[in-house]
């Protein structure tokens, strides 16, 4: 009988699993301590270590109380905060705090770890194991060097057998940027471990292949989200660094991948030096973003755009202009993909103006779902309904063809884009015309819909939460105020402008903001001219 490769790699993963399990019943013990000392290239959040000292877990928006038996089962949490949990990639907070609280905080929660008889599934997840190696080995001078013999002597033990367990889940079945973190936890422990050396090899066996696949060829990550761009870079710093750090030679490989990547996160950067917030990603420190690109080494300057993956950014002046103009991320790489197609963002200087809502993918309910719908978005959205179908593991119905072509007509630069998001549901085809002036204190914009029938809309204009609206005294232009006191003006013809309640969810905590309304008619006209001009 023939297997698809899908069914061949599962029934080889489980007898590799199967045989582990014997080998970690029948040895015990480890080395007495990591041959080489690792440390964890990044920084934590003091704020979010003093939580955890006091038995609660912060991330992505969510909160989880700290019990005692919180590895066996986390009623009510969702899988991101779960794998958050049990990745320890928390322990760098808790050193970031630096006190004897938090130290004595660390080395407990990893004892309950190892006490725990029957740990939630997904602590055995690849990427959840290949996070938790490296967090103890990076951490291990924080948490267990100081500690007696025989807590180090079980964190031995237990770092054995976790790598061995992971080393036989390999290749990895998630298709995004989990198997990065995956093979970093291997790489750290083959290194650190130098009796396991063997585990180097295979995680260099599945390395190559998987840069391959896991980046377009500009260099963005194949999720399109500059948030997971940022953790895929710093996996590939991390392993990078692992291999020299063990004296073996990097492959070329990931050097490459490693430099055309550190390009397209500078081209990701908001003129603030955080993130744009498209498909799952938040601001984040410009700090640790400076960091991991200093890590990653020097990158050929900014890139223009990013074609292959439909991140197109147009700078002028002290502006830059961000769009999505490419279709969702494939299947199986959609975990945090948004119904945000052809959706902008647009700063001056360090001051955001048009933003997205931002994301919380750890947050149980209806806002995580909210902040991922065409709504959440600077875009235009048709009868309410989004131009993705919104699924907890990813899309269902997506656009299937997005165009777009930039073209610069002397100083100007314009992006032209469609797509057909809503074919399906309203035979549908929304197009998008943006323009930034020569000094970047223009921007011009043209929103249509091309149908047989015509379909109420409205064009939303998210505003950051620093920055204030208010209606001009003819009603029909709105006056924007930055908090470094620059004025804008946002105008329109065709439509009468709103000034609507929204959220933000592109920090660490949720904050309330403004959104601008041009709402359109399905009795008026179906395109729509507006201009956001400095004052």
């Amino acid at each position: 009988m023939n297997r698809t490769p899908h069914k061949a790699g599962s029934i080889g993963r489980q007898a590799r699993a199967w045989f582990t399990k014997l080998q970690n019943l029948r040895t015990t013990g480890g080395p007495d301590a990591p041959a080489l000392s690792l440390r964890d290239p990044w920084p934590g959040d003091p704020a979010r270590g003093a939580r955890l000292v006091m038995a609660e877990l912060e991330f992505g928006g969510a909160v989880l109380p700290v019990h005692h038996d919180v590895f066996a089962t986390a009623p009510g949490a969702t899988r991101p905060l779960r794998a958050h949990l049990h990745g320890f990639t928390w322990l760098r907070d808790l050193r970031a705090l630096g006190t004897d609280a938090a130290r004595a905080r660390a080395r407990a929660l990893v004892l309950d770890f190892m006490d725990t008889p029957k740990p939630e599934p997904i602590a055995y997840v690849p990427d959840v194991a290949g996070a938790r190696l490296a967090a103890w080995l990076g951490h291990y001078d924080f948490f267990a060097a100081s500690a007696d013999d025989e807590f180090r002597q079980a964190l031995m033990s237990r770092l054995v057998q976790d790598a061995r367990t992971l080393s036989a889940a390999l290749p990895a079945e998630f298709l995004d940027g989990r198997a990065l973190t995956a093979l970093k936890g291997l790489t750290a422990a083959s290194i650190a471990m130098p009796e396991h050396a063997q585990y180097l090899s295979r995680a260099t066996k599945f390395l190559v292949p998987e840069l391959a696949r896991q980046f377009y060829p500009d260099g963005c990550h194949i999720e399109r989200s500059p948030g997971a761009h940022l953790l895929a870079l710093q996996d590939l710093t991390e392993i990078r660094a692992l291999m020299q750090a063990g004296g073996k030679t990097p492959p070329p490989e990931l050097l490459t991948t490693i430099e055309h990547a550190a390009a397209a996160m500078r081209a990701l950067r908001h003129g603030d030096g955080g993130l744009a917030l498209f498909n799952g990603s938040k601001e984040e420190v410009a700090n640790l973003v400076d960091l991991v690109l200093a890590q990653a080494g020097r990158a050929r300057g900014t890139l223009s755009h990013l074609k292959s993956s439909g991140l197109f950014r147009l700078a002028a002046g002290k502006s830059v202009l961000f769009v999505d103009a490419g279709a969702p991320a494939a299947p199986g790489l959609d975990r945090f993909a948004h119904a945000g197609t052809l959706g902008f963002e647009f700063s001056f200087g360090k001051d955001r103006l048009i933003v997205s809502c931002g994301a919380a993918p750890a947050l149980a309910g209806d806002w995580a779902t909210a902040l991922r719908g065409s709504a959440a978005h600077s875009t235009l959205i048709i009868a309410d309904t989004s131009s993705s179908d919104i699924t907890e593991t990813g899309l269902g119905r997506r656009p299937v063809n997005v165009n777009v072509s930039r073209q610069d007509v002397g100083d100007i630069a314009w992006i032209e884009a469609n797509h057909d998001g809503w074919a399906q549901v309203f035979g549908a085809i929304h197009h998008r015309r943006l323009s930034l002036s020569e000094n970047g204190e223009e921007l011009q914009g043209e929103d249509a819909i091309e149908a047989q029938t015509p379909q109420p809309f409205n064009i939303r204009f998210h505003l950051h939460p620093n920055v204030t609206a208010s209606l001009a005294q003819d009603e029909e232009t709105v006056l924007l105020r930055t908090p470094s006191g620059l004025g804008f003006r946002l105008k329109a013809e065709g439509a009468v402008p709103r000034i609507e309640d929204s959220v933000y969810f592109g920090q660490s905590e949720p904050r309330r903001a403004e959104q601008i309304v041009l709402p359109g008619h399905q009795d008026g006209p179906q395109h729509i001219k507006w201009t956001i001009t400095k004052a």
